[in-house]
């Protein structure tokens, strides 16, 4: 009798309650979730090596007699263990062991040891190798390689690999259409498999993983067209009155992208439009004119930004906006006193306030809308599925039926286009592939650690010019753990080697009140130079901020980069940014920095943040618990991305009871249950 995936991992010999709850911490539920948690290496412990051939640095799996074992005493104490067999002798070496361990490991007694090899002196030891003890000579090892698994608190390498070996052990029926065979080869390689094999398999399992999520994007699209949003028809005009006073001409970009968002607003679906523009590109007063289009109608607009900074830029630049256009434009975030929050939460409720921008604060129960027709959503990877989907439940009803908010979400963070089609498929994609007119271009240098004070000479110029810098660092205080600047020290440095100029801190520990303080300040040139971490990576607006420092540059990805330096190069003054770099830095760390140097095409240097660190840190996953993979690396699989969507696409034309219709049910049962039901042929 095949066994059944979707039964609970309780099946298993073994798993009781408590090993139960520690599986649930691997996303571990049923039996296929175990076949699907698959090793991240492996280890090659299918040969013996003869202790006289063990070298320093290198993993071995090595077997012999115990000859002896000793408690030494001296700065910790250890237990000693000299293992021989006919050709030499090695050690190992336990720092933690219980009087079990040391009775176990007697003279005389069989053993068999895989651990890595170090001198300890003049001595070849492994310190705590994982061991097996016999009271005679072992069979020969295993004939498949060692999988290691990702594991949690109180889950070891030797337990997963016994359940693991159980579940490879039932009867898999392939006719479910899920590939049990080729999971079972990744979680039990024969010795010898090379990693051409197994990166092959994975592939093969990365393309179900992805397709699945593809069709779970889909999916939403589907149902979007089936609910119900507020059709937002042309009007009174204000918008052309928008276009004569915002002292600028829009791009062609901003033009074309402006009229597919309004397009999109007429229509009574709820419009889901992602709106990618590079860092300056001009994405805000798009959402303004979206604003407009809802005031025109009696309705409101709830814009969420990620922080207080940036809520409060929106704040200013839609209040510059809209309120000659006879519009009110509130700002609600959780550090409000409470009685000016009272206040305006009234205005909200009562519709006096047409735009609501904020933070996390506007999708708590207590704000309520009069009437919310469309939510805005920047720099949307930094926020989670649900928190961006909290506004959706704010809308009205009609007739009995909700009302969904028609959402407009941007991001400054580009996106690989093959990443786009497939992550976001259950939105429409709007991309500002053009800068505004009299964007000043970024001069970018890269710099030694050891060339600061020189640089320090440079700023002092620039100050003396009468411009403003920035001088980032990833730390705020000094750390025993990480070699870098921090920026409480080197507020210090700099206050002291720039005496003629206003040197101000800012950091994410801060308190809010604080941090606008010294923004404002920064803006209104009361500060020369800014040194700060990178809490001001987004909507920090300063045309007179002409040069950026970043310290230890190595330690970000390129979007983030590309990030901060987009803070310069804002007015008319030639810009520049320069990047510092330890001189322990890796060969990624250069191969980024040197990208950031070459190139200010955001889209060019998101391709390769994907290749170089995957993209958790292009789509803000890792910060915002927004869709992690199992198997799917997208810095490994994104060239599957077209033969992905073509297979989705397909298997979405499927006719009922047909085999891809079967295919479908199977790929969403196995990776995606809870959406699973959504989705029909």
């Amino acid at each position: 009798m095949a066994a059944d995936p979707n039964a609970p991992i309780t099946q298993l010999k073994g798993v009781g309650p408590s090993l139960q709850q520690t599986l649930a911490k691997l996303g571990v539920f049923r039996l296929i979730d175990l076949m699907l948690h698959l090793p991240f290496r492996y280890q090659d412990r299918s040969r013996v090596t003869p202790l006289a051939e063990v070298r320093a640095g290198g993993e071995y799996l090595v077997q012999g007699r115990v000859t002896s074992s000793q408690v030494l005493y001296g700065k910790r104490r250890s237990l000693k263990v000299c293992v021989e067999d006919h050709s030499g002798r090695v050690y190992l070496r336990f720092f933690h062991y219980s009087r079990f361990q040391q009775n176990k490991l007697q003279e005389q007694t069989h053993i068999r040891a895989f651990g890595e090899f170090r001198f300890f002196g003049r001595e070849l030891t492994a310190a705590h190798p994982e061991y097996e003890t016999f009271t005679d000579t072992p069979e020969p090892p295993a004939a498949t390689l060692t999988p290691i698994y990702p594991t949690t608190q109180n889950l070891g390498q030797a337990r997963m690999r016994k359940l693991t070996a159980q579940l490879c052990g039932l009867d898999w029926a392939d006719s479910s259409g899920t590939p049990y065979g080729t999971l079972k080869f990744l979680h039990q390689p024969p010795a010898g498999t090379g990693m051409t094999e197994v990166e092959e398999a994975q592939q093969a399992i990365a393309l179900d993983e992805l397709t699945a999520f593809y069709l779970v994007m889909k999916g939403r699209a589907l149902q979007r067209q089936q609910d119900l949003a507020r059709a937002l028809p042309r009007s009174t005009g204000q918008g052309r009155a928008l276009l004569k006073h915002l002292g600028f001409r829009l791009t062609k970009a901003q033009a074309r992208v402006v009229s597919e968002v309004l397009t999109d607003l007429e229509n009574p679906v709820p419009m889901l439009r992602l709106v990618q523009g590079d860092v300056g590109s001009g994405k805000t007063v798009i959402a303004a004119f979206a604003a407009i289009r809802a005031a025109e109608q009696g309705c409101q607009t709830a814009l969420m930004a990620p922080t207080e900074l940036l809520a409060e830029q929106h704040f200013i630049n839609f209040s510059n906006w809209l309120t000659p256009l006879g519009m009110r434009v509130t700002l609600l975030t959780g550090q409000l006193p409470a009685a000016e929050q009272r206040q305006r939460l009234a205005q909200v409720l009562s519709g006096e306030a047409q735009v609501v921008i904020g933070t996390h604060a506007l999708f708590q129960e207590k704000v309520s809308f009069h009437q919310l027709a469309l939510s805005i959503i920047d720099e949307q990877h930094r926020f989670g599925v649900h928190q961006r989907m909290a506004l959706k439940d704010k809308g009205q009803h009609s007739n009995g039926r909700p009302l969904h908010p028609h959402q407009l979400v941007m991001t400054a963070t580009p996106i690989p286009r093959t990443l786009t089609m497939a992550l976001y498929a259950d939105m429409d994609v709007s991309v500002i592939d053009e800068l505004p007119k009299g964007r000043q271009p970024i001069t970018t240098h890269t710099l030694a650690e050891e060339k600061r004070p020189k640089l320090v000479e440079t700023i002092n110029k620039v100050l003396r010019a009468g411009h403003q810098a920035y001088w980032v660092c990833t730390l705020i205080d000094e750390s025993d753990e990480l070699e870098a600047t921090a920026a409480t020290t080197l507020a210090g440095q700099l206050t002291q080697a720039l005496p003629d100029y206003r040197v101000a801190l800012l950091h994410g520990r801060m308190k809010s009140d604080e941090k606008l303080t010294i923004m404002h300040q920064f803006k209104n040139a009361d500060i020369d130079l800014l040194v700060a971490t990178t809490v001001i990576e987004v909507g920090v607006d300063v045309a007179n901020a002409t040069h950026m420092v970043v310290e230890n540059s190595e330690r970000l990805g390129l979007a983030q980069l590309h990030q901060l330096r987009g803070r310069v190069g804002r007015g008319a003054h030639a810009s520049h940014c320069y990047l510092l770099y330890s001189p322990r830095v890796s060969e990624a760390g250069k191969t980024r920095i040197e990208a950031m140097r070459h190139s200010q095409d955001g889209f060019y240097l998101a391709e390769q943040d994907l290749k170089l660190r995957g993209p958790g840190d292009i789509l803000g996953t890792r910060q915002a618990g927004e869709q992690s993979f199992r198997i799917a690396d997208l810095g490994q699989h994104a060239h599957l991305m077209p033969q992905v969507i073509k297979r989705g696409d397909s298997l979405l034309q499927a006719a009922s009871g047909s085999t891809d219709a079967q295919t479908l049910s199977n790929l969403l049962h196995t990776w995606a249950p809870a959406d699973s039901g959504h989705l029909t042929v």
